[in-house]
């Protein structure tokens, strides 16, 4: 786990004590704070008080389960970091759950090396957020990128985006001025690499340069794209 873990703090809920202690004991050996409880208004309590950088929650405990309790969470926080723990692969619970912005989804019983490598991934996205230079880019023409929200738009309106279009922006604008290939944008997006989605990608850049200021997204000859502010 990076070394940037010891800056962040953790909440892990679960009601099964010895499981939650063991994690528990597990994590003070990374993270600059942990937190537990057994139990979802426990758990808000806890939130609400310490404002921890990332969530660890069991979907199944009691009085407000994991869903519920990051639910009332993400009324007013898209910040805080979450991975779900579950017992069963349920597709609706699945769906739902991903809407909340979770980072994983895992399937008990889970190992250290998965709830390590989810923290990982979790710290990797920490730690990018920290480095953006704002929270709102300023782009050529008093266009505007809301890192947060993965919002474009103008003084007068904001302008709408596919999910991939949003996708594809904010890798941009999290990796300024460096120039990217498109083998690293189509593994971000997609995962895999194939004549698709290059096809895919090069109709998503049309599309972004039409709703982008003019030159926005320059193409770098035998490299790759770069967004230009």
């Amino acid at each position: 786990m990076k070394d940037s873990a010891n800056t962040y703090t953790i909440l892990f809920v679960e009601d099964e004590i010895e499981i939650r202690k063991n994690y528990v004991t597990y994590l003070t050996m990374f993270f600059k704070e942990v937190y537990e409880a057994s139990d979802g208004e426990e758990a808000y309590k806890i939130y609400e008080e310490k404002k921890p950088d990332i969530l660890v929650l069991d979907i199944n405990i009691p009085k407000l389960s994991g869903l519920e309790l990051l639910k009332k969470i993400r009324q007013d926080d898209t910040r805080t970091k979450a991975i779900m723990l579950t017992a069963h692969s349920d597709t609706k619970l699945l769906l739902e759950a991903v809407e909340l912005k979770l980072t994983k989804y895992l399937i008990k019983p889970i190992s250290r090396k998965e709830l390590k490598d989810s923290l990982t991934l979790v710290i990797l996205e920490l730690d990018e957020y920290l480095d953006k230079p704002n929270e709102v880019l300023e782009l050529k023409d008093e266009y505007f990128w809301d890192y947060d929200l993965k919002e474009l738009s103008t003084k007068y309106e904001v302008i709408s985006l596919t999910k991939k279009e949003k996708k594809v922006l904010s890798i941009f604008a999290i990796n300024l001025h460096k120039t990217l290939s498109s083998d690293e944008i189509i593994y971000e997006v997609w995962s895999e690499y194939n004549e698709g989605n290059l096809n895919t990608l090069k109709t998503l850049i049309k599309n972004l340069r039409r709703k982008l200021p003019k030159n926005s997204i320059k193409n770098i000859f035998g490299v790759g794209y770069k967004l230009d502010i």
